[in-house]
């Protein structure tokens, strides 16, 4: 009788042990995976600031650096979506957009009617909205993590998203209008 006891305590402790293995194999996992998923937000962030800056100085932008950094980053992002929460995900999915409307700001740089103006307005994006969507991203991982808890968070992620979301959408609106007009013109 006491043999049996101290065998099921035994394997109870040892059933406790591999599951707390797990727990930590999988925080660790989800660590790697945002602590990734920022550094290639942050990247191509940084990719796409410097095509601008180049193009800017008139010099001939290859295309590789920012196509490198958006690939590495939509590889993280195609893996996190996977393992996000949605809250998480959320935020990742919008910056996804946002930094897809950053790259499509650089694309057109070279034809745009108002080279000093769309200079600006890339400068603008990336330093404002963009930088404040990677900024989020971070914020929101390490909250998630439970590295930086905040109480008025959710308050503060929800304000973000939605000014994010309107920045990106009135970019949008205006490459669409400055491209149908290039069209008109040609």
């Amino acid at each position: 009788m006491l043999s049996q006891r101290v065998t099921r305590e035994q394997n109870q402790r040892a059933d406790r042990e591999r599951a707390e293995d797990r727990h930590d194999h999988a925080q660790q996992a989800m660590r790697d995976l945002y602590a990734r998923l920022n550094t290639t937000a942050r990247a191509y962030r940084v990719a796409a600031q410097d095509a601008v800056r180049a193009a800017e100085r008139g010099e001939i932008v290859e295309p590789t650096a920012l196509d490198a950094a958006k690939e590495a980053w939509s590889e993280e992002y195609s893996q996190a979506q996977m393992a996000l929460a949605k809250d998480v995900l959320e935020v990742a999915s919008t910056l996804n957009r946002t930094l897809g409307v950053g790259y499509s700001v650089v694309k057109q740089l070279p034809s745009s009617p108002d080279q000093a103006g769309s200079y600006g307005r890339a400068k603008a994006w990336f330093s404002g909205p963009l930088s404040n969507g990677v900024y989020l991203l971070r914020v929101t991982l390490r909250h998630d993590l439970g590295v930086e808890v905040e109480p008025d968070f959710e308050q503060t992620r929800t304000q973000m998203l939605a000014a994010l979301n309107s920045e990106r959408r009135n970019l949008e609106r205006l490459l669409a209008s400055e491209q149908t007009r290039a069209a008109r013109s040609d």
